[in-house]
């Protein structure tokens, strides 16, 4: 269907006069003639001097009204091409990441609900004892243990693990209150 062809109508040196100059120069230029009426695709990759890849369309005005006149069109576009090795190794490094940071929030989730069952369950019980909540309060030192984790590592924000916290504490507090071991300051105590 497509057969590559270089153009001797033109050379490297014409195309960079006519194009904006970029920081560094393409090293690498790769010519395609589709047939005579076709467009001519010019593959230049090149570096933004913004940083990273971008992208140009450009028309060579020196050479293309050569081109031109038998029915052929120059542009330019810039390719991706061969990423660097950096690029490679974020997105290594983003995948290794990603995969932790999913083990480390699904033990936190798994550590909160036996914590949250363990609370329903008691609450549920008809003959509670308050023994049974140095239980809950080891499952309780767990789940913070394993919040704390994530917090630490960045895989969760800090304000998100003080508030499952937080709600894990108020959940313990309500079944005390509920059961008659704890009895919160009905009035609060007046500073002197």
């Amino acid at each position: 269907m497509a057969t590559a062809a270089t153009s001797p109508l033109f050379s490297l040196s014409s195309l960079c006069a006519s194009l904006p100059s970029p920081t560094r120069i393409p090293t690498s230029l790769s010519l395609r003639a589709l047939s005579p009426r076709a467009r001519l695709s010019v593959s230049l990759p090149f570096a933004s001097p913004f940083g990273g890849y971008g992208t140009w369309a450009a028309t060579s005005t020196s050479s293309a009204g050569r081109l031109r006149r038998r029915g052929l069109e120059v542009v330019c576009e810039a390719t991706t091409g061969r990423r660097p090795d950096s690029v490679k190794k974020r997105e290594r490094q983003n995948d290794k990441h990603r995969i932790r940071n999913h083990a480390r929030k699904a033990e936190m989730r798994t550590r909160m609900k036996k914590v949250l069952r363990a609370l329903e369950k008691l609450r549920k019980k008809p003959d509670a004892q308050p023994e049974e909540i140095i239980e809950i309060e080891k499952l309780i030192s767990e789940a913070y243990k394993a919040i704390d984790k994530t917090v630490k590592v960045g895989a969760m924000h800090r304000n998100t693990g003080n508030h499952r916290k937080s709600r894990l504490a108020r959940r313990k507090k309500a079944i005390e209150i509920l059961r008659g071991w704890y009895v919160p300051n009905a009035e609060p105590v007046a500073a002197t």
